[in-house]
């Protein structure tokens, strides 16, 4: 039964929490697995960004199909349901035509890595996103164009284990610049203060991207 889930962002985590979040019986880190090592070795699930440039860097990198974190893992958790992703290509066309390969849609190929290296796939659904949207409108966000896989991540989990102890490591709620990261600090703030959430250490959570110059995830 799980019953401790730790998300681990790609943003510092202190030694002293690694043994926390090994002791974890499900822990979440994203993409590259910045975090493995100095922020625990133990890895159940990694989420991906699975549209995009990261999306296309991760599957044609042999570094990150061998990293230990992503050998090791029983599940691949892709955070971007194709079917919304579709629907917003047109949309961001005209609003913002810089991201023209935004909405890259690589989850049958992450689907196809899990299948030859024994994985499950989980593709997080579409209501997850919009209920995540809806829950951000509270706290008023700037304009945006979609939530954090941080963000994303967290609401999933919370849906999917109700009564488990959820942590937080490896956050900030800083990056890209269309990511409503201070609104996202609110909700997290909010899911604390009524105990469905925790920060190991008490920290400020760091997020942080793939690669120099990418979105955040």
């Amino acid at each position: 039964m799980i019953r401790k889930i730790v998300i681990v962002g790609n943003g510092e985590v202190a030694e002293a929490e690694a043994g926390v979040i090994d002791a974890a019986d499900f822990v979440i880190r994203f993409n590259d697995c910045r975090s493995f090592g100095t922020g625990g070795s133990r890895t159940d699930a990694v989420a991906v960004c699975n549209t995009g440039r990261p999306a296309k860097a991760m599957l044609g990198s042999r570094e990150w199909r061998t990293h230990p974190g992503v050998v090791s893992v029983r599940e691949i958790w892709s955070v971007r349901d194709p079917a919304k992703f579709a629907a917003m290509r047109a949309p961001l066309a005209v609003s913002h035509p810089d991201l023209d390969d935004f909405c890259d849609d690589y989850t049958e190929a992450f689907g196809a890595f899990c299948t030859e290296t024994a994985k499950t796939h989980v593709v997080i659904d579409k209501s997850i996103h919009e209920a995540v949207d809806a829950s951000l409108s509270v706290f008023a966000p700037v304009l945006y164009v979609v939530p954090s896989s941080g963000m994303i991540v967290i609401a999933e989990v919370l849906s999917k284990f109700p009564d488990a102890e959820v942590m937080l490591a490896g956050f900030g709620h800083v990056g890209w610049e269309w990511h409503p990261f201070a609104a996202e600090r609110q909700l997290v703030d909010s899911y604390i203060a009524l105990g469905r959430l925790k920060r190991l250490g008490g920290k400020t959570l760091e997020q942080d991207d793939f690669r120099p110059g990418w979105p955040k995830i």
